[in-house]
């Protein structure tokens, strides 16, 4: 099924172009973002340097000169935003949606006690559940990571279950350690370094999620299950 969906296809710069397909936040959308993005690594454009996945938009990132450059050879030759936008909506109209993902699924380790959630107490009296109903619930669902942003590392993903949905603080705190497993709305995330911040801290796990040649270990489009684990098991981890 190819993708059929409203959009806006706009120039943010010279050298940057966006598709935008609007609405908010959603598996479905950022399912089209992801396959749209696929098509075109698949079908890359010479001159095209960066290629950036958000909620509902793609922004392709392009250099003037080598796109110009490249069709010089051609008889009819096109501004390089109409090459760009042409090969966009070609990926676009062709790109087929899968309508499973075969991701293999990013297994984190949380512990979920109360000295290091310092917000699931806060997050289960919001909702009338005990902190064991918040662990299960949150434990529950396989998420998506939509798009990294914030900080280097940080991955928003969802979708979180209605029952656990919560409001960020009004007020950040001035420091949130890394590790720290947090939810805010719709959505849940991992602080990939000390930070300020303002999610609603339930966990913390003992994983880097960025490794010592600077690889994340979640990118857009990566699947992730969250697996409750001990204090002790922590403590152990964090050790190693």
């Amino acid at each position: 099924m190819s993708i059929q969906l409203p959009y806006q296809l706009y120039s943010i710069s010279d050298q940057a172009v966006t598709l935008d397909f609007g609405g908010p936040i959603s598996l479905e959308t950022n399912n089209k973002v992801h396959t749209l993005v696929g098509s075109l690594q698949k079908n890359i454009l010479p001159g095209i340097t960066d290629i950036i996945p958000a909620y509902n938009s793609v922004t392709v990132v392009y250099d003037y000169m080598a796109v110009y450059q490249a069709q010089l050879t051609n008889e009819n030759i096109l501004p390089v935003y109409k090459i760009i936008e042409d090969w966009i909506e070609i990926n676009l109209s062709e790109a087929s949606i899968e309508n499973k993902d075969d991701k293999k699924e990013i297994i984190i380790p949380v512990c979920y006690d109360k000295s290091v959630g310092v917000d699931i107490e806060f997050v289960a009296k919001s909702h009338a559940l005990s902190i064991e109903q918040v662990i299960e619930l949150h434990t529950a669902k396989t998420y998506r990571v939509f798009m990294n942003g914030f900080l280097p590392g940080f991955a928003y993903m969802g979708i979180v279950d209605p029952a656990i949905q919560t409001p960020r603080h009004e007020v950040p705190r001035p420091f949130v350690s890394a590790g720290s497993v947090g939810i805010a709305g719709v959505q849940t995330g991992i602080y990939p370094c000390n930070s300020p911040g303002g999610w609603q801290i339930i966990g913390k796990t003992p994983l880097s999620l960025i490794d010592e040649n600077d690889q994340l270990l979640l990118t857009p489009g990566s699947l992730v299950k969250f697996n409750a684990i001990s204090l002790l098991s922590f403590e152990k981890l964090i050790k190693q």
